[in-house]
């Protein structure tokens, strides 16, 4: 069945150009490899950011966590918005913000100025992000069709980590560090462009935003994440810390009280009744949480330790995204055979397998003796565990909750990595401090005049001293990443279930499927 049979040409609403579902498909993805890549583009541009706008090294923390605090915690609005409003024009509005807020970035002088440039991509991110995934369920009928274009975004989310550090290398490297924000205008434009030409608009559900339920499920998940950001650079004592914490607390039990009470939700609790959903936003929130440190860390080895240029860093993760590509395949094919478990306990077992591999990262640790063999493991194992995830935690919700449910799916990723990134910052500052510590007195005994007097100035440690702080700092930070990614194994052992009618609604020959 194409498109044009399941929405008639003369609807209000439909796509100019009939009948090309792979066009539509293909700016969908567009799009979610945009928002999604420019989480991590900008990582490796960082020392040019800061010597640029002149931002302090705690300060620059923020250029990623400015981004990654608003996309992860309005992307319920934003799906809540589509289906009111209508998909496809929501999802032109968040394209359209991003883009200008891009624009705005790349154009900065001031530091304040790229990071609110930056919290303001993260919000056209959001209401982009979780619509572009709805638009699928309104562009495809459910089953084998729907499961392909399930896996073409799902493997683009994973993979756009990966393509967001080669891609920052390239034009940090040839061009310029504006260069990593100014690429998205060209192509936000195209983007905003085709999709009334070949993306159906979705039917609007007349009904009142939940204002109530969206501030406090945004405030409550940003109140969340900064807390473990804050903690991450003041320490678990600080008062602002903790207010943060209580701030979360509060507000997050409010937005679920809300939502039992409203009329019209922003997300019907009643999604979280089947066990499959709900473990797979479970098992999504520990996967995303443990791959955003995965990829700033292995990041920062290749580049301080191992001296990679930006370019050979951002190569150097180009097997991560043909690992994540070849995992995504393979579940995509026997997804509606097997169901969804096999898929999420294995591929959790080898995201474990890969974090734990990467504890043992030493300052003479080489690329290929000691970084690409856990990078392949672990990408693999995320291809298999996120074209299940987005099958599973939209299969078989009704059309005017599809945005709800993967808004859903959205934020537990954004949130999951913020939170996770941040709390292996706590762990991987802790244990840098103390291995620091232990090598002053080695440097103190064998470190040239000159390395003490630029010592003097920066109090960081020169290699190898610094090399050994870095690594250690490092291996220890992927401590808490395998036991973030082993909460996911436990949820797809325990909770995942398989039945019946889950295999013959992936293959499209029954009507409810999950839920």
């Amino acid at each position: 069945m194409t498109t044009s049979q399941l929405i008639p040409d003369q609807k209000p609403g439909a796509a100019r150009r009939q009948g090309r579902p792979g066009i539509a498909l293909t700016v969908i993805a567009a799009c979610q490899l945009m928002v999604v890549l420019d989480a991590t583009i900008v990582n490796i541009a960082l020392p040019h950011i800061q010597e640029a706008l002149a931002f302090s090294t705690t300060d620059l923390t923020w250029v990623v966590s400015a981004y990654t605090l608003t996309f992860g915690g309005l992307p319920l609005l934003g799906a809540r918005a589509g289906d009111i409003l209508g998909r496809r024009r929501v999802f032109m509005t968040g394209i359209l913000l991003f883009t200008f807020a891009s624009l705005l970035g790349g154009l900065a002088q001031e530091p304040w100025q790229l990071l609110a440039a930056r919290a303001l991509q993260g919000v056209g991110g959001a209401i982009a992000s979780p619509t572009s995934l709805a638009l699928i369920t309104t562009t495809f009928p459910e089953g084998p069709e729907r499961n392909r274009a399930f896996g073409v975004f799902a493997a683009v989310s994973a993979g756009g980590g990966a393509i967001g550090l080669l891609a920052g290398g390239m034009l940090t490297d040839w061009l310029d560090w504006r260069w990593v924000l100014f690429v998205n205008v060209p192509i936000g434009l195209l983007i905003a462009a085709l999709a009334p030409q070949y993306i159906n608009e979705s039917e609007r559900h007349p009904g009142r935003f939940d204002i109530a339920g969206a501030l406090t499920s945004t405030l409550g998940m940003a109140a969340l994440v900064y807390g473990f950001i804050r903690a991450a650079e003041e320490g678990w004592r600080d008062g602002l810390t903790l207010g943060s914490f209580a701030a979360a607390v509060v507000l997050l039990l409010a937005f679920v009280f809300i939502e039992t009470r409203a009329k019209e939700p922003i997300t019907p609790l009643r999604m979280f009744a089947d066990r499959n959903r709900s473990g797979t936003y479970v098992i999504m929130l520990s996967l995303a949480a443990a791959m955003f440190g995965m990829f700033f860390y292995i990041v920062l080895f290749v580049q301080n330790v191992l001296g990679y240029s930006p370019i050979k860093a951002g190569l150097a993760f180009l097997p991560v995204t043909a690992a994540i590509a070849v995992g995504a395949g393979l579940s995509q094919r026997f997804l509606p055979v097997l169901g969804p478990k096999p898929f999420m306990v294995t591929g959790s077992a080898l995201v474990v397998v890969g974090l734990t591999w990467q504890t043992f990262i030493k300052p003479d640790s080489s690329y290929l003796g000691g970084i690409l063999g856990p990078m392949l493991v672990f990408g693999f194992g995320m291809g298999l565990n996120f074209v299940t995830a987005t099958v599973t935690a939209v299969s078989g919700v009704a059309q005017h909750e599809a945005g709800a449910a993967s808004g859903l799916l959205n934020a537990m990723q954004q949130v999951g990595g913020s939170l996770g990134l941040s709390i292996l910052t706590t762990v991987f500052g802790s244990a840098g401090r103390d291995e620091a510590k232990k090598q002053l007195p080695k440097f103190l005994a064998d470190g040239s005049p000159e390395q003490k007097a630029e010592f003097a100035k920066t109090h960081q440690l020169p290699a190898p001293w610094g090399h050994e702080v870095l690594a250690h700092g490092i291996s220890t930070a992927f401590v808490p990443a395998a036991v973030m990614a082993g909460l996911g194994l436990l949820t797809a052992w325990l909770v995942i279930k398989v039945r019946k009618s889950d295999l013959e609604a992936l293959a499209g020959t029954a009507g409810p499927g999950m839920g």
